[in-house]
């Protein structure tokens, strides 16, 4: 391995630290996220269907944001 995968991967591994914290602290504060508008629910009876893509689409921007930083600084 080189020097730039073991950087990647303490890059990832401070990321999802990092969500890891905000999600047991801000639990409670995002119940918006996975409801937002454009995310597809459909509960009847004995079914249930959930399809966040709003979110999906959310999170991906966030995601590649977040590569594109870390190419920057470490490219």
């Amino acid at each position: 391995m080189s020097q730039t995968t073991g950087k990647y991967l303490i890059v990832i591994g401070l990321v999802v630290l990092t969500l890891g914290i905000i999600i047991y602290f801000l639990s409670d504060k995002l119940h918006w996220l996975g409801r937002l508008p454009g995310d597809i629910r459909i509960e009847k009876e004995n079914f249930n269907f959930y399809f966040p893509i709003t979110t999906m689409i959310i999170l991906s921007a966030l995601l590649n944001l977040i590569v594109i930083l870390v190419r920057k600084l470490f490219g």
